[in-house]
């Protein structure tokens, strides 16, 4: 095992990389020197060999990941015991080991995507390995804690660890696109219940930030300047849809929302990915974020359950100037006692219909005060 320390972007972090029984690689992160307290553990005795494989899709010209063992992954609810657990009672075996830590990141059991995928199966459409990198970031040992919950500096870590784990993935030829991301309750398709999020690094640059990006290059070529950098000026001076402003970064429902609860959280200057940022834009960006998610706990008065993205520039070599690294949060609202799910028109047709304007979402959350430590 190796012990280190980090210092990143003007950021300060301590991390310690070790491995799984099972083969698995884990870093531990903290703010202070990691020690563990036992072996790095595994709810499993055995490596699993996934070799998960791409499928091309003709009429949408996409890629579609098959990883049907996946299916053998850990579902909640029920769950006799939570694996991102930290116990020192060897019958309930768990992914997180004893120690002094904050935040641990590992390779996913049942990824999407591997750097072992190999000799995919034929088909009537082109088939590909799922070459890539599917990781576990586990925000706190705490599992009552939830993302909204931790404190301001525990969050600028956060923002750090997301900047180490895009440089590693990066060190990968064959990596394009790094996506750090949250799908928080059953509702938005999460199989634990300890807080967590997921770190996916694609061969390829996905559809969404693929499209984003073609937008954003136009713009750029015709102004210089950024798309998202143009909308955020409007959007400080319209005032009507902002719910967090600072000094380095604000957060606001968007004019275009497609979601009706939809937000976007971002730097106020321009930065490509979470390895360019400085450490005062990461200490507003805590607060932007963590202002947002308490606003919506407020709101619902329970556990909000949310889809969060980070879009950064690829990792292809290429400068991007046009990028902008931002995070857009997204999820359910109730109506009539029911959540409001996408529907026909959303997932086939790809048009989305919002029976609520994003002015009035923006104003139920602006009159929402929340208390920031």
């Amino acid at each position: 095992m190796l012990q280190a320390e980090s210092k990143h972007s003007g950021g300060f972090m301590h991390f310690l990389d070790c491995d799984k029984p099972d083969g698995r690689h884990m870093t531990l992160y903290g703010r202070a020197p990691v020690v563990l307290h036992s072996a790095v553990p595994s709810p499993f005795p055995e490596a699993l060999v996934p070799n998960p494989h791409l499928r091309w899709h003709p009429l949408r010209g996409e890629w579609i990941t098959y990883a049907a063992y996946r299916q053998g992954r850990v579902f909640q609810p029920p769950s006799d015991t939570d694996p991102f657990a930290v116990t020192a009672d060897k019958s309930h075996p768990t992914e997180m080991p004893q120690g002094f830590y904050d935040i641990a990141v590992f390779d996913n059991r049942f990824p999407s995507l591997t750097q072992s995928a190999h000799m995919p199966p034929p088909s009537t459409v082109a088939t590909a390995p799922g070459s890539g990198r599917c990781e576990v970031i586990v925000y706190a040992q705490d599992a009552t804690m939830p993302l909204c919950r931790l404190p301001l500096s525990h969050i600028e870590l956060l923002l750090e660890v997301w900047a180490d784990r895009t440089t590693r993935a990066a060190a990968d030829p064959n990596i394009r696109y790094v996506l750090p991301f949250e799908s928080r309750g059953t509702e938005m398709g999460a199989t634990v219940a300890h807080p967590h999020g997921q770190i996916y690094a694609y061969p390829f640059v996905p559809p969404v930030p693929a499209k984003m990006q073609e937008c954003e290059l136009a713009f750029y070529r015709e102004h210089e300047r950024t798309l998202l950098g143009d909308l955020i000026n409007k959007e400080v001076q319209s005032g009507a849809r902002m719910l967090y402003q600072g000094t380095h970064a604000v957060a606001f429902v968007p004019a275009c929302a497609r979601y009706p609860c939809e937000v976007w959280v971002a730097s106020i200057e321009p930065v490509r990915r979470f390895t360019e940022l400085r450490e005062a834009q990461r200490q507003d960006l805590a607060r932007a974020l963590k202002t947002v998610l308490l606003k919506h706990e407020y709101l619902w008065e329970k556990p909000f359950p949310y889809l969060m993205a980070w879009y950064q520039a690829p990792v292809d070599g290429a400068a991007h100037p046009e990028v902008h690294l931002h995070a857009e949060l997204n999820g359910p609202y109730r109506t009539r006692d029911r959540l409001k799910v996408l529907g026909g028109t959303e997932l086939a047709a790809g048009m989305y219909v919002m029976d609520v304007l994003p002015e009035e979402k923006a104003r139920e959350l602006q009159q929402i005060e929340v208390t920031l430590d």
